[in-house]
């Protein structure tokens, strides 16, 4: 493989500069409260409105919303909602008898409360209402805290229609560390949420995580800054794969977008138009400084070795412009969303197409998957020896194996059982006799 383009710098955002932050503005929330919040609200957003939106405010922010925008959003809603439906059903509870004759079992249940952030910042994130309320919904949480930063005097209205079309309980007018904290510590709402979702800013993630890491409840994922991999053979047309890699480049000043093809004509054709189409942009000064900082095109010998390279990277949103799409899919094993053929682009997955748009960055998509309905369940196990026999079975092996492992008060919880319920019986191993109390 080499380089036809090469980043200059690491997609790197989490800096510890924004930890500390993150763990001042955690510990003054957590001293002191809601009067914490409003007061960082007031100095960050000029918010000194409730946090909390009514309902009568919601129903003017509703109202102003067209019905073509509507119903481009109830359209985006069914889709994804669709496939969370689909997602919900492949995860069911079950009952077995073991071969020994314990009865065992798993209960799948939803979180009571789930958080969810819908980024507001340089754009209206719209469908991100839907993909993390709408999911939590269909998983059954039975209420659902969503936040979303204001612009102006209030939320977005698009994002408010879809915040109640989704299902949301209590909408708050917030964003920022602030939000994350409050929906986790139940502050304003009473609800302290299970589990936190959504993407956002290097400082959401990081309260997010930090969050997650003192117990205080669990999260989706760590989501770094927006990333797409193309994978492209000779048969793929330059000019979709350059414009897939703009549509990604728009995110943010640090979004990297990645080309992988063993056509070294494509790779330098995609050089040449990635300017024009940068310099045709109403904002070109964000994709710009994203292609030239972090775009990366790699000329590779094979397409083994593009997929060796792809799987390396574990690109967030990943294209296959490439001939036997099928292969492509059976090889791969790394991404956070994968996008088969010119027909697809990441665009549809981010807006509508179904499949969740909350997705791995920063390589986590070795080890994770995106959002999905399963994040906002619990699977919870159980057992019952079916008889007296069974548990002295299990507890015969769990014995022993317990003092395999140095654990002799597991043991003794088990040979206490053989010799209560096999007073007379001889056991060939040393089973302890617990005095009488």
């Amino acid at each position: 493989m080499k380089y036809v383009k090469k980043a200059s710098t690491s997609a790197e955002e989490f800096s510890s500069n924004a930890r500390k932050v993150v763990e001042s503005v955690l510990a003054d929330i957590r001293n002191n409260g809601e009067k914490a919040v409003r007061d960082i609200a007031k100095k960050f957003d000029k918010w000194e409105q409730d946090f909390v939106l009514s309902p009568e405010k919601k129903a003017r922010l509703i109202a102003s919303v067209s019905e073509d925008v509507k119903k481009d959003i109830r359209f985006a809603y069914e889709q994804i909602t669709a496939f969370a439906k689909a997602q919900r059903e492949s995860i069911k509870d079950f009952e077995i008898i073991t071969p020994a004759g314990v009865r065992a079992g798993q209960k799948v249940i939803p979180m009571d409360v789930a958080g969810c952030y819908v980024p507001g910042g340089r754009f209206a994130h719209t469908c991100s209402a839907l993909m993390s309320i709408a999911t939590a919904k269909v998983a059954g949480v039975p209420f659902v805290v969503a936040a979303t930063p204001p612009r102006g005097d209030s939320i977005d209205a698009s994002v408010c229609y879809a915040m109640d079309l989704a299902g949301a309980d209590i909408i708050l007018e917030m964003g920022g560390i602030q939000a994350i904290a409050s929906m986790a510590y139940g502050l304003f709402t009473g609800k302290r949420a299970n589990i936190l979702t959504g993407p956002g800013n290097a400082y959401v993630a990081e309260t997010k995580a930090m969050l997650a890491g003192e117990g205080v409840c669990g999260i989706d994922l760590f989501a770094g800054p927006s990333e797409i991999a193309i994978l492209a053979d000779k048969t793929a047309d330059p000019m979709t794969v350059a414009i897939d890699l703009l549509s990604q480049g728009e995110h943010g000043l640090n979004s990297p977008v990645w080309l992988f093809t063993d056509s070294e004509a494509l790779a330098q054709k995609v050089m040449e138009i990635m300017p024009k189409l940068i310099a045709d942009m109403p904002d070109s000064v964000t994709p710009q400084k994203s292609w030239d900082d972090y775009g990366e095109i790699i000329l590779c010998d094979s397409k083994e070795e593009m997929v060796e390279i792809s799987d390396k990277y574990a690109p967030e949103h990943l294209e296959v412009l490439c001939e036997d799409l099928n292969w492509w899919l059976d090889h791969l094993s790394s991404y956070g969303s994968l996008f088969m053929g010119e027909f697809s682009t990441v665009t549809h997955g981010d807006k509508c197409s179904g499949p969740n748009h909350i997705l791995p960055t920063k390589k986590a998509a070795h080890f994770s998957g995106g959002l999905n309905v399963h994040k906002y369940l619990k699977i919870l196990t159980y057992q019952e020896p079916t008889s007296k026999d069974v548990s002295c079975l299990i507890s015969e092996y769990a014995s022993r194996l317990s003092r395999i492992e140095g654990m002799e008060g597991h043991a003794r919880a088990c040979d206490w059982r053989l010799t209560k319920y096999n007073p007379n019986k001889e056991w060939n191993f040393n089973v302890y006799k617990h005095p009488k109390y």
